[in-house]
């Protein structure tokens, strides 16, 4: 099998061995093996945050799959769920009722459950606090990771616990909020490399199950992004029923190319490709009036990726060749218009880094996890 066929770019090399994984246990147990053995190693969910080189990986892919027969995992008032969660459900119908006078709800879901399904179950829960993340590909276990976040949420607001295996120390390792060193699409799951004899695409601690901290109620969390508050027809900071939040951010998503859809070649791509940049209000201040502006805290300022590179020349469906683009629905993203190589995706990053850097002084930072390559 190639990671082409596992990557929602479809690009990458052949697999020399690779593992399912259903369970934490068959995590530990196929991480641990590929370690003992001195090999690389790529723990894959999705795979809608990856840019894979089409050189074969010779490793261990350990692939995290949503489990075929999940149990109904009972998310709880104000107390953890036990033992150790496979899954979830997906049909309301199978579910117990919360009691409507607990002040909140705790819920864990094992790191390779589908994260739309666990975002449709908290929804049918009334958990709120992940609507607005609904649509992103992927699997639970890399949201912590990314610290995922889009219109206006991140699951760093909701997540109270991350169960991690430490490859170093071959020991189970919790992380509580406080630990993970949460920030804009950075923890340090994602900053934490592993040290060991053999370079690994995968850090030091490997995600075993999440649990999120929900409020209770049928209105969402205030609605934060101006898009999204307009297509609801509410004010910025008002609410709306998260099952209606839900249905305006898939249009939102779906109108961006952001809905995998396998006969849309704008969505063959890993999603936002480059990371909104952070700066110092100096060079903010550079940047043209009409450039976007957000407080980023400490005295810093965040400027849209987006908007850079639309006002650099750059139009939808710029290409470098013929078999890569910029998406035709938005600028952020990087796509595979059919059979592309990884070398295309890389010519196409590069060139809308150069073009970025050359009108705004500014080097856009790659988003995605890369095995590989260099960008």
């Amino acid at each position: 099998m190639r990671l082409a066929d596992l990557t929602t770019l479809r690009i990458g090399g052949e697999i020399r061995n690779l593992v399912e994984a259903r369970t934490a246990d068959e995590v530990i147990a196929a991480v641990s093996a590929a370690d003992e053995a001195g090999e690389p190693l790529l723990v894959l969910g999705g795979g809608s945050n990856l840019v894979a080189s089409d050189e074969p990986f010779e490793g261990t892919v350990v692939l995290l799959r949503d489990p075929e027969d999940p149990p109904l995992l009972d998310a709880t008032c104000e107390v953890g769920a036990s033992g150790e969660p496979d899954g979830i459900p997906v049909d309301p119908a199978e579910l117990t009722p919360l009691d409507p006078t607990c002040g909140g709800a705790i819920a864990e879901y094992f790191a390779g459950v589908n994260w739309d399904r666990a975002v449709r179950y908290a929804i049918a829960r009334e958990m709120v606090g992940i609507e607005a993340l609904s649509g992103i590909p992927g699997t639970v276990g890399a949201t912590p990771i990314q610290n995922v976040g889009a219109y206006g949420q991140e699951v760093a607001s909701t997540i109270s616990r991350v169960r991690t295996w430490d490859r170093e120390k071959g020991a189970v390792r919790t992380f509580f909020a406080a630990d993970c060193g949460f920030a804009y699409r950075d923890s340090v799951f994602k900053r934490t490399r592993y040290s060991g004899p053999v370079p690994s695409a995968t850090g030091r601690y490997v995600v075993l199950s999440v649990t999120f901290q929900h409020t209770l109620g049928s209105l969402s969390a205030p609605i934060r992004y101006a898009q999204l508050a307009a297509e609801l027809g509410v004010e910025v900071g008002g609410r709306a029923p998260m099952s209606q939040v839900r249905e305006a951010v898939l249009r939102v998503r779906g109108s961006k190319g952001m809905v995998l859809d396998a006969a849309d070649h704008d969505t063959w791509s890993a999603g936002s490709f480059f990371t909104n940049p952070i700066l110092s209000a100096a060079d903010a201040a550079a940047l043209p009036e009409q450039a976007p502006r957000y407080d980023a805290g400490e005295g810093r300022v965040k400027t849209s990726a987006a908007w850079l590179i639309s006002h650099s020349g750059i139009e939808r469906g710029h290409a470098v060749g013929e078999r890569a683009s910029v998406s035709t629905k938005h600028s952020l993203a990087l796509t595979n218009r059919g059979g592309a190589s990884s070398e295309d995706l890389v010519a196409l990053a590069h060139d809308v880094q150069s073009r970025v850097e050359d009108r705004y002084g500014i080097r856009l930072e790659p988003e995605p996890v890369r095995l590989g390559l260099a960008l």
